[in-house]
């Protein structure tokens, strides 16, 4: 009986922290709401398994399409025919070499493909895209994003100090910010903290790269699809699509636009968080630490060889 009672008051206690956890992630940065969900689940342990599962599932879709709102066609298109001519030679790049080390490195084909994905268009973003496509499961999806997002706060820190001290031009420094690192708004803070013309080319370019996830989206259709089975369109990146385009050409209220994509980021955090929760210690001994060599294996040559080229 009193170990019946143990068991009650450990699980209210679960279902407790899971709360005041969940509600936290909305008010906190998508990378440390994964983080939270992880350490949840690591730790006591984390309620509500498959109801986490299904509703992450929904809830990334409409924060992806949610974040379209935020987004403008024409600034997107705006960059230079060199930073597009990177765009191109960088994302195929990335994407082919990410899928060569991952078969060398043996990481599961999902894995290796989100973190391609992450590394070679825009980070969190870009997975979160992909993910549901490929039909990657919370382990797969949690594992890519903690490594992008480890990667994303180094770049973050370090980028300005070595651009500094290789001396590199404003448009240098942009061009290279945005193509080696992974998410959009570290992307902003390094191009910010270097100056406001590598701001500017730092931003135009990353929405280029952003653009990407449509092609992407279809390429993974594709390589993904199970024999016998029907084509499972992503409605989401086309709805994504639709709301890019209404927020450029029709008049809507920005007080609207603005409420629907802080909405889509609280949205995204709390995602983030429901797959942090279905991480398991088994999961981590099973993938291993061949995920994250991979992530950082394909972050070095990016920022070596884009480095290299601007300055030559």
């Amino acid at each position: 009986m009193e170990e019946l009672r143990r068991e009650r008051l450990m699980l209210t206690l679960r279902r407790m922290c899971y709360w005041l956890c969940a509600i936290g992630s909305l008010w906190v940065k998508p990378a440390v709401a994964l983080f939270m969900g992880i350490a949840l689940a690591l730790t006591i342990g984390a309620p509500y398994a498959k109801a986490n599962k299904k509703v992450s599932k929904y809830l990334l879709q409409a924060a992806v399409v949610g974040l379209g709102f935020g987004m403008n066609l024409h600034s997107a298109l705006a960059a230079g025919r060199e930073g597009m001519l990177f765009t191109i030679v960088s994302v195929v790049g990335v994407m082919v070499l990410g899928v060569v080390l991952g078969k060398l490195l043996r990481v599961n084909p999902k894995n290796a493909y989100l973190i391609s994905s992450g590394t070679a268009i825009c980070g969190g973003s870009a997975i979160a895209a992909v993910a549901p496509i490929i039909d990657a499961d919370d382990n797969d999806t949690s594992l890519a994003l903690a490594t992008i997002f480890i990667l994303n706060a180094i770049a973050l820190f370090i980028f300005p100090p070595i651009g500094e001290a290789l001396g590199l031009s404003q448009q240098q420094f942009g061009t290279w910010a945005a193509i080696a690192i992974h998410d959009t708004s570290s992307v902003v803070g390094a191009g910010a903290a270097y100056g406001p013309e590598a701001l500017q080319v730092a931003t135009t370019i990353k929405l280029t790269r952003a653009l990407w996830i449509f092609p992407l989206a279809l390429v993974s259709i594709l390589v993904f699809r199970s024999k016998g089975k029907k084509v499972a369109i992503p409605w989401f990146i086309l709805f994504f699509i639709l709301a890019m385009i209404a927020n450029t050409y029709i008049n809507i209220p920005l007080e609207i636009t603005g409420a629907i994509v802080v909405a889509s980021k609280k949205a995204l955090s709390l995602t983030l968080f429901l797959i942090g929760c279905g991480l398991s210690l088994g999961a981590i001994k099973k993938v291993g630490a061949k995920p994250l060599i991979l992530g950082v294996l394909l972050w070095i040559i990016i920022s070596v060889v884009t480095l290299l080229v601007i300055q030559h």
